[in-house]
C-alpha cells in the first residue's frame, strides 16, 4: 500500500472534507479540539466537495468548514508554507467566518462559536515547546476569561510532534501521526488499526483507489509546493541581503513563474499592485 500526503490540500481536503468524511472529521475533531473526549456527536460539512482540477492551482486556497451540532463553526486548514503574515490571515479568517453568520436583521445572540484549527508543517511558535497551542480571549493583568468568548484559535505544529510509531498512546498521536507521517507508510500500523474512522481515513488515502489523472494532479501538487518552500527560502535569504526597493523587485520577477501575486507580495514584502505591475 502506498498513500498519499495528507498535508497537501488536495488530499487534506479528499480525506477529510469530502461527502464520504462526516465521520473521519468528527474523530479527527474530537481528537484534535477536544482532546479525545467525545464532544462531538454530529456534524455538517459545509461544502463538502473535492478540489477542482489543479492545472492552475498557484491561487488557490482550500480548506475543511464544518458545522457542529451545538452551532459552532470550525475551519480546519493544513499549512505547509510558512509565508509571511499567515498568523494575521488565521486571525481574519475567523473573524470573518464570526462576523459573516448574520443576516439582516439578525440579533447578535444568533452569532455561534467559531474554532478556528490550523496545523502547520513548520514551528508557528518556535519559541515554545507545546505543540498544540490554545488562544482566546482573556482579561490582560488578572487573566480571566472574556464572558463571550466565541473565537477560539488552535494550533498544532507537525515538527513538535516526536513520538515513534510505537510510542503512540492516544487518539490524539494517532490523527498527528497519520498527518505527519502517512505518506512515508506502505501499510496500516497495527497499534493504529483499531480506530474505525482511522482505517477509513488510510484507505481514502490510498493511492491503490485514486485514478491516474487523481495521482498525476497531487504528484503536481507536491512539486509545486517543493518549488513554493524553495522560492519562499530563497527569496527571504536574498531580501534580508539586499532589501532595496529595486533589488525586492528583482526577486519578485524571479519568482513570476514560480509563485502568485499574493506570495510574492508577501515574500518580498512589495505591495500587491506593485507585484500586479511587474507581472503585466
Amino acid at each position: 500500500m502506498r498513500f498519499i500526503n495528507p498535508k497537501t490540500d488536495y488530499a487534506f481536503k479528499k480525506i477529510f472534507g469530502s461527502t464520504e468524511s462526516k465521520d473521519i472529521l468528527i474523530s479527527f475533531l474530537n481528537a484534535l479540539v477536544y482532546e479525545g473526549n467525545s464532544t462531538i456527536e454530529d456534524l455538517e460539512i459545509i461544502n463538502p466537495n473535492l478540489p477542482p482540477k489543479i492545472a492552475d492551482f498557484k491561487d488557490t486556497y482550500l480548506d475543511v468548514k464544518a458545522k457542529l451540532n451545538n452551532g459552532t463553526l470550525v475551519l480546519i486548514e493544513m499549512q505547509v508554507l510558512n509565508v509571511q503574515s499567515f498568523g494575521k490571515r488565521v486571525l481574519f479568517n475567523a473573524a470573518k467566518t464570526y462576523s459573516f453568520q448574520l443576516q439582516a436583521g439578525e440579533g447578535y445572540r444568533m452569532l455561534k462559536p467559531v474554532i478556528a484549527l490550523t496545523i502547520t508543517d513548520f514551528e508557528m511558535f518556535p519559541d515554545q515547546e507545546q505543540m498544540i497551542s490554545r488562544f482566546v480571549y482573556r482579561e490582560k493583568s488578572e487573566g480571566w476569561y472574556y464572558h463571550d468568548n466565541d473565537i477560539e484559535l488552535l494550533f498544532v505544529e507537525l515538527p513538535k510532534f516526536t513520538k515513534e510509531l510505537d510510542q503512540l498512546e492516544t487518539i490524539t498521536d494517532k490523527w498527528i501521526y497519520f498527518i505527519k507521517f502517512a505518506r512515508s507508510l506502505t501499510s496500516i500500523p497495527e497499534n493504529m488499526d483499531d480506530i474505525p474512522e482511522l482505517h477509513r481515513a488510510f484507505e481514502i488515502a490510498n493511492q491503490a483507489d485514486l485514478t491516474a489523472e487523481e495521482l498525476e494532479d497531487l504528484e503536481r501538487r507536491e512539486m509545486f509546493i517543493y518549488d513554493q518552500q524553495g522560492a519562499i527560502t530563497l527569496g527571504r535569504e536574498q531580501g534580508r541581503e539586499e532589501g532595496r526597493e529595486e533589488e525586492k523587485r528583482d526577486i519578485a520577477r524571479n519568482l513570476l513563474d514560480r509563485l502568485s501575486d499574493e506570495a510574492i507580495a508577501q515574500v518580498t514584502g512589495l505591495s500587491l499592485k506593485t507585484v500586479q505591475e511587474l507581472r503585466s
